[in-house]
């Protein structure tokens, strides 16, 4: 597959976002990848592909003669990758007719197993392609970016309407859609290419927060603390414990929501937790969030007013609100993973896309997988043959659509 060409070649431009920088994009090595992928577009006769100052890539491909009057639909996938396991570019290992078994991971010590990921046994036979264990892959979503442009060459000589292109900066930190124009990418329906398995056809979203929680101590001379001393990163944990522990994501799956403390810093004089918030039932989430709240006010009660400070911001919605309105989308999306050979997959998103946000934004935009797995750490791998089939799939959407 030609797109594996890609995918290697793009894995070698490193684009972590940076969720502490305020500058869009938050990583100016986005525009690296984003710079080679408007050039490789025109390259591919997408004359008008560029790049705003935001780091937005678009590109339009105009319809075959006849189908002037068919909609447009876009196609998106994000550029950056998350920070963790990305300090070096990542060594991908091919294994041609994978055996179904574990597999190490180079030399680093870990090894992918059937055990942690049960999927792998339907692997066997395919093309694997691992990491050394040191990185990650940065199949999220460099393969979904792959297959939109191998999309983009194959369409010559086929039937269809007008294409929307767009790659994004900042996805992994949820700034994907910040400065995103809808006017410019023109689509009136788009798929984000940014799931796992192939044949995933995703319209539901968790609805989210993020919370950050800041505890203020009272530092003294320990020799000297009786009745005296608060104890901020005490009084931190003292509040995570609060929490409904069966909640956290290590025991969640399906609907199920999570509240996940993501990082925590802390001394005697003042600490932070900062957690995020999931459910794909609004209702619930607003109970995480009067749970959080509730803590808070404890904490308050006997410590002293002040001591502890909470902030929620709500960060996206289920998409699902916006998309059961448009059941055409996931029609054509189904319909074409059968005509390819694959049964669809409809499955809870335990997280979200750019599309979740775009589809609150007037672009109803599921979400389709990529072919890869295990995202976000040195476990990530893919198949060849997941990338190939997805390419044919989305191939089989636009065709669709253009009947």
């Amino acid at each position: 597959m030609k797109g594996m060409e890609r995918f290697f070649r793009y894995i070698g431009i490193l684009t972590p976002s940076d969720e502490n920088s305020q500058n869009h994009p938050s990583s100016a090595c986005e525009f690296n990848l984003a710079h080679e992928l408007v050039k490789e577009l025109q390259a591919l006769g997408v004359s008008d592909a560029f790049v705003d100052e935001n780091c937005y890539v678009y590109g339009h491909i105009p319809p075959t003669p006849g189908k002037e009057e068919m909609p447009a639909i876009g196609l998106i996938a994000h550029m950056d990758t998350v920070s963790d396991f990305c300090d070096a570019a990542p060594n991908p290992h091919i294994i041609e007719n994978y055996d179904g078994r574990d597999v190490p991971l180079g030399t680093s010590g870990r090894v992918l197993r059937v055990t942690d990921f049960p999927h792998l046994s339907q692997l066997k036979g395919r093309t694997l392609v691992t990491t050394d264990g040191t990185t990650i892959l940065g199949s999220d979503d460099k393969s979904g970016i792959a297959e939109i442009m191998t999309v983009v060459e194959q369409l010559a000589g086929m039937s269809h309407g007008p294409v929307s292109i767009a790659f994004t900066p900042d996805e992994e930190i949820g700034r994907g859609t910040d400065d995103f124009r809808t006017d410019v990418f023109g689509a009136k329906y788009a798929f984000t290419l940014d799931g796992e398995a192939e044949g995933e056809v995703q319209y539901e979203s968790f609805n989210a927060a993020g919370a950050e929680v800041y505890f203020r101590g009272n530092n003294v001379h320990p020799g000297s603390a009786k009745n005296v001393m608060v104890n901020a990163a005490l009084v931190a944990m003292e509040f995570n414990e609060m929490l409904n522990s069966a909640q956290r994501p290590e025991y969640t799956e399906n609907y199920q929501g999570f509240v996940h403390l993501t990082d925590m810093t802390g001394s005697v004089a003042e600490a932070r937790l900062k957690y995020i918030l999931r459910d794909h039932d609004r209702n619930m989430l607003a109970a995480m969030k009067a749970g959080l709240e509730l803590a808070a006010q404890r904490m308050n009660e006997k410590y002293g007013a002040g001591t502890v400070e909470l902030v929620i911001q709500d960060q996206y919605q289920n998409m699902a609100e916006i998309l059961k309105d448009y059941p055409v989308v996931m029609e054509v999306a189904r319909k074409a993973c059968r005509s390819c050979g694959v049964s669809p997959i409809s499955v809870p998103i335990r997280g979200a896309t750019d599309g979740a946000i775009l589809s609150f934004r007037g672009l109803p935009c599921p979400n389709l997988g990529t072919g890869g797995y295990a995202f976000h750490g040195p476990y990530e791998h893919l198949t060849v043959e997941g990338m190939d089939k997805m390419v044919e799939i989305v191939l089989e959407i636009l065709r669709i659509f253009a009947e």
